[in-house]
């Protein structure tokens, strides 16, 4: 069989080929090993500055920037971290899961939280810590007589409380304090209250929904500019976006051209649809960041506290 004549390749100068990537875009290592110049401006690490704009952006034009959260968030031990987030104006409104207040409820009642499952489950104990039981079934039926929300209930019980001691590390309180929504969103049966005899279903299930709503208010405001993070959520925060995109859209069209991103150890089908593809697909832009949270979330709240106010901080 004949075989092609290489010799006859048609070739090109270097010089005159487009290339993507250049020395300009690398790390710097040489001089003064600052973060900013360790990560290269390519792939994720040039993705990942262009959110930091996009989020100093947003707070100068005063457009939302709204942290969604899974649990695991809390339980990393980055609620410090938020919370300074919130104290320093960073954060317009942030949303989590029903396990989100869970953990925030027990770190603030006992200073620990994320019981043994394995163990638990084998005779029936997983879940039935009675403190945590008691006080969330109690924050629903109170919100639900005043009509306030199931987060802002919630961060105003832990914040005027006198009986859990560490407080100071509640992002429902410092929401609170600060006064900026605070939404939870749970699902019937996905989180240890509703083994409680103090349930009660009707009402978990009208402060979610109330929270729904003004979540959605909450991001019918991103037009134009805002910016919506999701830090581990992968089925909830996701669904509950969408739809409230759409009604906000509905409702408010246009709600267009801003920035998501979605934070997770694994990129997964509902987070790359729902946060990062489907809500930017006619403008603005999503991004998706693999990764550990104790690590990326630090990350972010270097570029935003440190280099917002033009320091370096030199390893």
């Amino acid at each position: 069989m004949k075989r092609i004549e290489i010799d006859k390749v048609k070739r090109i100068s270097i010089k005159e080929r487009a290339s993507r990537v250049a020395l300009e875009n690398f790390a710097r290592v040489d001089k003064k090993n600052v973060l900013e110049e360790l990560i290269p401006d390519i792939l994720a690490g040039k993705n990942f500055k262009n959110l930091i704009k996009y989020i100093v952006n947003a707070k100068k034009k005063k457009k939302p920037r709204i942290l969604a959260y899974g649990a695991h968030l809390v339980k990393c031990g980055l609620s410090p971290i938020v919370i300074k987030l919130i104290e320093n104006g960073w954060l317009t409104a942030a949303a989590t899961n029903g396990a989100g207040i869970i953990h925030d409820y027990e770190i603030a009642k006992v200073g620990y939280t994320s019981e043994e499952v394995a163990e638990g489950i084998k005779d029936g104990s997983f879940g039935m810590s009675r403190e945590t039981g008691i006080f969330l079934n109690n924050v629903a039926k109170k919100a639900t007589i005043s009509s306030i929300g199931l987060g802002y209930s919630f961060g105003r019980e832990v914040e005027l409380s006198k009986n859990l001691p560490h407080k100071n590390y509640s992002i429902a309180a410092a929401c609170y304090r600060h006064k900026i929504p605070f939404t939870v969103h749970v699902a019937i049966g996905t989180d240890i209250v509703y083994q409680h005899p103090e349930c009660d279903g009707a009402s978990w299930g009208k402060v979610s929904y109330d929270d729904f709503l003004k979540f959605a208010e909450v991001v019918s405001k991103l037009d134009d500019g805002g910016v919506f993070l999701n830090f581990g959520s992968a089925v909830l925060i996701p669904e509950v976006f969408l739809k409230a995109l759409s009604l906000a859209r509905n409702i408010k069209c246009p709600v267009a051209n801003f920035t998501t991103a979605n934070f997770d150890m694994f990129r997964l089908y509902r987070p790359t649809q729902n946060i990062v593809q489907r809500p930017t697909a006619d403008s603005g832009q999503g991004y998706d960041f693999s990764g550990h949270h104790e690590i990326m979330l630090p990350l972010l709240y270097y570029f935003l506290h440190c280099g917002s106010k033009g320091r370096k901080v030199e390893w």
